[in-house]
């Protein structure tokens, strides 16, 4: 059965104290907190302190523990310490810290986004939350050619994607966008392409790509925004392809790159080609594949 430690706290243990005395203009001071023996520290910032697990710096939440000397840590890292107290070496046991946790409902912080424009303050336990969907959280770097790990505002990965991925740019609404296989029967690691576009003072991802749908290969074009799913709802695009007298086309909405490339391709979101039907518009010899993509994109007024 868990522990708590509420009423007679022992050494090490985190308290509230209240000091009833009131300044000259009748307001009563905020209480400190008093950690150990005696150790008094600020109402906020030091409270958010002891609230970070030493182990993994992350902020803590219930069930928080600690082991007989009062140290504190998270629930994950208590099973990767192998519940052994990483400050003292003490068994942690199953002691719970229920006047951290307290204390923790206690407390409002700003958002951890607030340096790129959030003003959301918040309460300690819906923090991480809102974080999860801040929408001045930063963005996942929209290459799909290896697991880019880059992360920032939309002018940040615009250049990371021009100098350290060296995607081709262009400025305009239309494309005319060129695929070329020499083996077209080869779809596993087959080429992709990433085109930048930027118009109407945005930023959009062409993607290209062959790959495996079901036991069918295909070949996908589709269209990211470099921004909010809410501000790409304001776009629309669309893709044709053909060759011979016949065409296909495709007409829809970007999608935000807070969908990873992997969930865009999968959801079948863009204009899908067989590859019989794409070998048919490179001209039926199956020795090459040679496909134009065009399209356009346009703001909805």
């Amino acid at each position: 059965m868990a522990k708590a430690c509420v009423a007679a706290p022992v050494a090490g243990t985190v308290t509230v104290t209240e000091d009833l005395q009131t300044t000259e203009g009748g307001e009563q001071p905020q209480a400190p907190v008093v950690v150990g023996r005696g150790k008094a520290v600020g109402p906020t910032s030091s409270v958010h302190e002891l609230l970070e697990c030493p182990v993994c710096t992350n902020s803590m939440f219930p069930p928080i523990h600690q082991c007989p000397n009062g140290h504190t840590l998270c629930s994950h890292c208590k099973m990767r310490v192998h519940n052994r107290c990483p400050t003292c070496r003490y068994e942690l046991g199953n002691i719970r810290c229920l006047a951290l946790e307290k204390v923790a409902e206690s407390l409002e912080l700003p958002c951890r986004y607030m340096s790129l424009g959030c003003t959301h303050t918040l309460p300690y336990y819906s923090k991480l939350r809102h974080e999860a969907g801040c929408n001045f959280r930063p963005y996942n770097c929209p290459y799909a050619g290896s697991e880019c790990s880059v992360t920032g505002d939309i002018p940040f990965l615009v250049a990371h994607l021009r100098d350290d991925h060296k995607v081709d740019m262009h400025s305009g609404s239309t494309f005319n966008h060129r695929y070329v296989k020499s083996n077209p029967s080869e779809v596993e690691n087959a080429t992709w392409m990433l085109t930048v576009f930027s118009c109407f003072g945005q930023h959009f991802c062409l993607h290209f790509e062959a790959f495996q749908l079901g036991v069918a290969p295909v070949y996908m074009a589709f269209l990211r925004f470099m921004g909010s799913e809410e501000d790409a709802k304001n776009y629309s695009y669309s893709l044709e392809v053909g060759a011979n007298g016949r065409k296909l086309t495709w007409q829809g909405v970007p999608r935000s790159i807070r969908d990873s490339h992997r969930k865009v391709r999968d959801s079948c979101d863009g204009l899908i080609i067989q590859r019989n039907i794409a070998l048919f518009f490179s001209g039926g010899d199956k020795k090459e594949l040679k496909l134009r993509v065009t399209g356009k994109i346009w703001k909805e007024e």
